[in-house]
């Protein structure tokens, strides 16, 4: 009960989060035995991790006390030492472990970033359709989303981010492979987004949390080989997809260790210490779990190949891009997706986000998307999909 209470604004004016908001559509809906629901909402894999690194966290909790105790507030040196040599060698780089912090999942890992970086009435330049809990964060902060739209492919342009930046601007935000659209950005086009920032003394933050199934071979970028990297990216990352962690809550920060004085301050009061066993298993699994996760990377891109096929067959459907995790789907309705997906979910048995979860209010091309999360969808499945939304009508 908040009634004579007093509400932060920015928090209160902060929109609800957008995948527990689509879970309520589901209350009161009963789906058919032949008709179960599909659901495409949400980009975190529903099984558990594998049987072996499963063991080796149960064997770590019996047989470890001090997985049961706070730890660094950066992290375990073990695994920042094991990310760092990572990076560098997979990206032909130097990354020294005093600039790797591990936090409670890779959305701590962009607050505290932020709060480094920004303060209420400062800028931060995102393009759009944006990573919703990216737009919250700056809200409750009172941070201004400056919005990129993105233009053919879902990519954004560095001459139309160039034009946005004032004496505000404290960051661009790049997140590739792209939550939500699935885009994978070239690495010619991060370089340029690199140069705009360092020149205009701004951060580029750099959200790889999809980097493992990324489908090109190699580096995707060359900006952790350059001199003075540190000074202008920030570079994110996540254990959840990887290893099927995500309740575990185990994240990377990288950045400069001038920065990481002011991380760990931010991680200390709002964490303490990332999780003890999540840390541990996201260790193992980076000494152990190489051949199983490329064979995840292979059955992930192959459910990318079949949703492209499957919904650019659908008459008037437009698979825009997709990538990793996700398809950015424009549909052909006259109804704005807002309420498409929630009449969705009782008309055809599909779950998914409408694309106004991802843009501006006043941006058009929110109410014309759909996000279609297909990682968790078999090849049945996704035919059963298409199949579904081609019964629409309105």
């Amino acid at each position: 009960m908040t009634e004579g209470l007093t509400l932060n604004p920015a928090l209160a004016a902060t929109f609800a989060p957008p995948v527990m908001e689509a879970r309520r559509w589901l209350a009161g809906v009963t789906f058919p035995a032949d008709r179960p629901l599909i659901n495409v909402s949400q980009a975190a894999p529903v099984e558990p991790p594998p049987v072996a690194l499963r063991r080796a966290m149960a064997d770590a909790a019996m047989d470890r006390p001090e997985a049961h105790l706070y730890g660094p507030v950066l992290g375990n040196p073990d695994l920042r030492a094991a990310v760092a040599a990572e990076f560098s060698r997979s990206y032909g780089g130097t990354v020294d472990p005093g600039q790797v912090a591990i936090t409670q999942g890779c959305n701590q890992a962009f607050c505290a970033t932020i709060t480094t970086l920004a303060r209420a009435g400062d800028q931060v330049i995102l393009p759009t359709p944006w990573y919703f809990n990216h737009k919250m964060w700056l809200d409750m902060q009172g941070i201004a989303a400056v919005p990129l739209p993105c233009g053919e492919g879902l990519l954004p342009d560095p001459d139309r981010a160039a034009a946005l930046i004032g004496p505000r601007t404290r960051a661009i935000v790049l997140v590739t492979p792209n939550n939500p659209s699935g885009a994978e950005y070239p690495a010619g086009l991060v370089g340029r987004f690199f140069d705009l920032a360092q020149e205009r003394g701004i951060a580029l933050i750099l959200d790889e949390t999809y980097r493992d199934f990324d489908s090109r071979a190699g580096a995707p970028h060359d900006l952790l080989a350059r001199p003075d990297w540190d000074r202008t990216v920030i570079q994110l990352y996540s254990f959840s997809k990887a290893y099927r962690l995500t309740g575990h809550r185990v994240g990377v920060l990288i950045a400069s260790t001038a920065r990481m004085a002011q991380v760990e301050k931010f991680l200390d009061t709002v964490a303490i210490c990332p999780s003890q066993l999540g840390q541990i298993g996201a260790l193992w699994g980076m000494g152990n779990l190489r051949d199983w996760l490329a064979g995840e990377r292979a059955e992930v891109l192959a459910r990318r190949d079949a949703t492209v096929a499957a919904l650019s067959g659908l008459p008037g459907w437009r698979v825009k891009s997709a990538g990793a995790y996700f398809a950015w789907v424009q549909h052909p309705l006259a109804e704005s997706s807002a309420s498409l997906a929630r009449r969705m979910v009782a008309t055809i048995g599909v779950l998914a986000l409408p694309g106004t979860m991802f843009m501006p209010p006043d941006d058009p091309d929110g109410a014309r998307h759909l996000r279609i999360a297909f990682a968790n969808v078999d090849a049945p499945r996704i035919a059963q999909l298409a199949e579904r939304l081609a019964g629409l009508s309105g």
